[in-house]
């Protein structure tokens, strides 16, 4: 009896040990940064960012967040009104694989497997030669059930630096470098 209790108690103080184990076991996310850039951490609480508007490009579809500055900025009438976007103001760009929900009616496009996020970050002296803008990527692998940085492997292919986005997004420059519009709620 006393050897059953002794073990019960071991077992019990021994759980908390290995459940924490297995935690520290998890990818921490917000310890990844892009080569020479920007951290994951820099955009901590994204999840629960304000929805901006949503796409679907080729096999991917996106919900595009803003933080409150962002929000506020729109709100305000950027890029619209000739002003850029303030210093931290960032997006966050959700892609998932599109898959049919062939469960629900009429089989709606729906989010399947997470593929990617992207991030941009308002901070025209870190990232004075890009617009004002940083532009991070990471890669999801569900696999694995982790994010990594993006590389030049990647479609598009990512540069090693958080300005990797710039290329793309010149073609916006009269809209400061962003190419989503916030519609009509």
């Amino acid at each position: 009896m006393k050897r059953a209790n002794i073990a019960a108690k071991v077992a019990i103080l021994a759980l908390p040990a290995a459940l924490g184990g297995l935690a520290l076991a998890a990818q921490d996310r917000y310890s990844l940064r892009v080569p020479g850039g920007l951290a994951f951490s820099e955009f901590r609480g994204y999840e629960n960012w304000q929805l901006i508007a949503v796409a679907h490009n080729g096999n991917m579809l996106d919900a595009i967040l803003g933080n409150p500055a962002m929000i506020e900025a729109y709100k305000s009438g950027i890029p619209g009104n000739g002003k850029p976007f303030p210093d931290g103001a960032r997006m966050a760009k959700i892609h998932w694989m599109a898959k049919k929900a062939e469960d629900q009616p009429n089989e709606p496009v729906v989010p399947g497997a997470l593929h990617d996020t992207d991030f941009m970050v308002k901070d025209s002296k870190r990232f004075a030669d890009s617009g004002g803008w940083g532009y991070p990527e990471f890669e999801y692998d569900p696999t694995a059930e982790s994010f990594r940085p993006g590389n030049e492997n990647d479609s598009p292919p990512q540069e090693h630096d958080a300005k990797c986005g710039f290329a793309c997004h010149t073609i916006v420059a009269a809209k400061d470098y962003v190419f989503t519009t916030y519609p009509k709620r």
